[in-house]
């Protein structure tokens, strides 16, 4: 399963986790403005806005997990098993696979508001990209820095929904995870006090209490829980560094470390990376499973205007600075 958060400072960030137990051969793709792309509905594009983002290369065409284009707009598709419902084409819309999703959107809109208009207007299709590959059941997160929406396609139809939080995991759908926020409104990071009884003499015995009852299981609703509280609580300075550290402890509190979560005999789900997009300068930062250092690709010190795919293989082993 996956996470999804926003954050913002100075800058806006971006990013998720893929919470997974195998990899296809992840890596930070750049999508120049030149690359065609070939929609499956909707023709080639040859033109369009560059795209950095954490892929699946298959064909030469970047299967993307989660990305953001030049002008700042980002989205990411987590698993969505069970409630997404894929539908045919249609006239009079526009059309799009599932798999193509993300490029059909970034490479054409700069805004969440222009995201949401396009996507309006729009079937989302179960077109397979090859026999190989099956259907993902997803649903997509789409952040600008001045907002968020949490698209679903199901039995009937693409349904949008603004989202306040910047946060998306995977099941229930979405109105159901924020309805399940009311149940945690007396959480906080602040010191409680005895609200249980005046005519007991309850004392706080331990820093922290004022969020017990926060879910700390690695559940996809727990895990929106938890990410909500940490995301709309959080605290850091400003800078670039200070920046990208407090993003990756709000996705850190919902990391999967192997053998917490098994999906088979002997296979474990676990954080196979953490991203962390500077939509504003096109950076995109990550880490992996056993490598904990930040590594960085910066879309804009490549050439934009070329036509063939930039590829970055992630840096998987944990890389160790000693002192001495």
């Amino acid at each position: 399963m996956c996470t999804a958060a926003t954050y913002k400072t100075n800058d806006f960030y971006f990013g998720r986790t893929l919470d997974y137990e195998f990899s296809y051969g992840d890596q930070v793709v750049i999508t120049p403005r030149r690359y065609k792309f070939d929609f499956t509905c909707e023709g080639v594009s040859e033109s369009h806005y560059a795209i950095i983002g954490m892929a699946y290369v298959a064909e030469n065409y970047p299967l993307y997990y989660d990305a953001m284009n030049e002008k700042g707009l980002c989205m990411a598709g987590l698993n969505f098993v069970g409630n997404a419902v894929f539908h045919d084409k249609q006239e009079n819309k526009h059309n799009a696979a599932q798999y193509e999703l993300i490029p059909f959107v970034l490479s054409s809109c700069s805004s969440v508001s222009e995201a949401k208009k396009l996507l309006e207007n729009t079937v989302i299709t179960g077109i397979p990209f090859n026999e190989k590959l099956p259907v993902a059941q997803l649903h997509w997160i789409i952040s600008d820095r001045n907002g968020s929406i949490t698209v679903e396609s199901v039995a009937d139809g693409v349904k949008i929904y603004d989202n306040p939080v910047g946060v998306l995991t995977n099941n229930p759908p979405f109105p159901q995870q924020m309805f399940n926020l009311n149940n945690y409104m007396g959480l906080s990071p602040k010191s409680p006090k005895n609200s249980f009884s005046d005519k007991l003499e309850l004392n706080m015995y331990s820093r922290g209490m004022g969020a017990m009852g926060l879910p700390g299981d690695l559940s996809s609703q727990s895990r929106f829980v938890r990410a909500a509280f940490t995301k709309m609580n959080s605290q850091s300075g400003s800078s670039e560094s200070e920046s990208i550290s407090q993003f990756f402890h709000i996705l850190g509190s919902v990391d999967q470390q192997r053998g917490c979560c098994e999906v088979a005999e002997g296979k474990y789900e676990i954080t196979i990376y953490t991203s962390c997009c500077n939509a504003d300068k096109g950076i995109y930062y990550y880490t992996t499973y056993e490598n904990s250092q930040v590594t960085g690709v910066d879309m804009n010190k490549e050439s934009l205007d070329s036509d063939s795919l930039i590829i970055y293989p992630l840096i998987n082993g944990q890389q160790i600075k000693m002192m001495n």
